[in-house]
C-alpha cells in the first residue's frame, strides 16, 4: 500500500512535466528555470546518477569481494572474521552525512594535491565516497552468498588433495557466482539513490558531464538541492525526476533480488 501510494503521489506530481516536455523530458540535457522560456530534462542527471553509481562499484568490488573471500574462507568462524564482521557493520551504520563531511574536509583537499583541478569537486571525487559507503553491504551480500556454497562439494575437493586457493576458485566462486553478481547488482541499485554525501562532493552543475572528472549532479542531488524553492513546472520536473529513480532503482533491485531467489 505505501509503495502504491507513493507511485501514485509521484506519477500525479509529474504529469504536468511529461505533459509539457513528453518523453523529450528523459533525452534532453537542457536545465533552463529562466522565467517565460522555462525548459528542463532529466539527461544530465540520469548520466551523473550512472557515472557515479557505476564508477564506485568499479572502486569497491576489489576490496569488498577479497574481504567476503577472508570472511567466508579464509577465517570463517573465527574471531578474526568476528572482529572484521562487526568492523564491517560499523561501517554500514555511519551515517551519509558524516561521509559527506569526512569526503568534503578530508577527501576533496587530497583530490587538489594530486593534481585534479579545481576545487576538488566532481563525478570522481563522489564516487570514492560512494564506493566507501557500499564496500559494507556490497562485503555482507558477497559474504552471505559465499557462505551458502555447501561444505560438502569443499570437503569433496580437499580430500582430492586441493589447496585452498583452487578450493576458491574451482568450487567456491563458480557455484556463488550468480549471486555475488546479484549482491552487487543490489548494491549498484543502493548506490543510485545516495544523497548527502554526494551531494555535498559532486559540484552539482546541471550540464552533461563528459568525464569522471567534470561536475555534475545526480537525480538524488539535484533533487535534495532544489526542491525546496520549487514550484510550479520546475517542481513537477523534479518530481519526474525522483520517479525515473524510483523505477531504475526498483528495477535493478528486482533483478538482483531474483538471482539471490533462483539461488536460495
Amino acid at each position: 500500500m505505501l509503495a502504491a501510494g507513493m507511485v501514485y503521489s509521484l506519477v500525479g506530481g509529474s504529469v504536468p512535466a511529461f505533459k509539457t516536455f513528453g518523453l523529450k523530458f528523459i533525452v534532453s540535457g537542457e536545465w533552463d528555470p529562466t522565467e517565460g522560456r522555462e525548459n528542463y530534462g532529466a539527461l544530465p542527471f540520469i548520466v551523473g546518477t550512472l557515472m557515479t553509481s557505476f564508477a564506485a562499484l568499479i572502486l569497491c568490488l576489489p576490496l569488498s569481494f577479497a574481504t567476503s573471500l577472508f570472511l567466508g574462507e579464509y577465517f570463517r568462524g573465527t574471531r578474526v572474521a568476528r572482529i572484521l564482521g562487526l568492523l564491517v557493520d560499523l561501517l554500514a551504520g555511519i551515517p551519509s552525512i558524516v561521509y559527506g563531511l569526512w569526503g568534503f574536509y578530508v577527501l576533496r583537499p587530497a583530490m587538489i594535491e594530486l593534481g585534479f583541478g579545481g576545487r576538488g569537486f566532481g563525478i570522481f571525487t563522489a564516487s570514492l565516497i560512494l564506493a566507501v559507503m557500499i564496500i559494507p553491504y556490497a562485503t555482507s551480500l558477497s559474504n552471505e552468498i559465499i557462505s551458502m556454497v555447501p561444505n560438502d562439494l569443499k570437503e569433496a575437493a580437499y580430500s582430492l588433495g586441493a589447496t585452498r586457493l583452487e578450493v576458491i576458485s574451482s568450487v567456491t566462486i563458480p557455484n556463488a557466482r550468480s549471486g555475488i553478481v546479484a549482491g552487487y547488482i543490489l548494491a549498484f541499485g543502493r548506490a543510485l539513490g545516495e544523497t548527502m554525501a554526494v551531494t555535498m562532493l559532486i559540484g552539482n552543475t546541471n550540464l552533461v558531464p563528459s568525464s569522471f572528472f567534470d561536475t555534475g549532479n545526480t537525480m538524488a542531488s539535484v533533487i535534495a538541492n532544489q526542491f525546496g524553492e520549487a514550484d510550479g513546472l520546475k517542481l513537477s520536473s523534479l518530481i519526474a525526476i525522483g520517479l525515473l529513480l524510483f523505477l531504475i532503482t526498483g528495477i535493478i533491485n528486482a533483478v538482483g533480488k531474483l538471482i539471490i531467489k533462483k539461488m536460495n
